[in-house]
């Protein structure tokens, strides 16, 4: 038995956040159960000694979005590989995105993954000499580091870290 086609109203975009590493086996699942959906792959090499390993894995880890309908929505569960479903209130502006998206993958240039950082936003530093230490973003058009404060003093000390060496903290 075949299932209709979802109209218009029944389906909508979601994210859905997986498992760690299990979104090429939830696409795979989406795929079967034939839901219209996109995990934006980007290819990377590894260096194990002198052998040089090349393999595509997720622009965005852990997560694949997908249009999935009302009647068919428990079918995603059907194997343990979702954590939630996150659903996309404006679907206009995701669309537009994704497409960027899709078409920066297609175009086979580097891409990373960058946190989106806004004045006054509370990091952490992950490496380097400073690991450990937290601060804030002071001006996130032209990041030159983390503004490190001594409450007591009323004061901050502004030291210039890599981007890469710091972690976007919750909140």
């Amino acid at each position: 038995m075949t299932t209709p086609a979802p109209t218009a109203e029944e389906a909508a975009w979601f994210v859905c956040h997986t498992k760690p590493r299990c979104e090429k086996k939830f696409a795979a699942l989406l795929e079967r159960e034939t839901f219209p959906h996109s995990l934006p792959l980007v290819a990377t090499e590894r260096r194990y000694g002198n052998r040089i390993r090349r393999f595509t894995k997720p622009l965005f880890p852990s997560y694949v979005f997908a249009r999935i309908d009302e009647p068919r929505r428990n079918r995603v569960f059907q194997q343990d590989l979702l954590v939630r479903l996150i659903h996309v209130d404006d679907e206009a502006r995701f669309l537009a995105q994704l497409a960027t998206i899709e078409s920066l993958v297609a175009s086979g240039l580097e891409a990373t993954l960058h946190p989106l950082l806004r004045h006054g936003a509370r990091v952490r530093i992950v490496s380097g000499p400073l690991k450990g230490v937290e601060g804030m973003i002071e001006d996130p058009r032209s990041p030159k580091g983390v503004v490190i404060s001594m409450d007591v003093l009323q004061q901050g000390v502004l030291v210039a870290v890599p981007l890469a060496d710091i972690k976007l903290l919750p909140g």
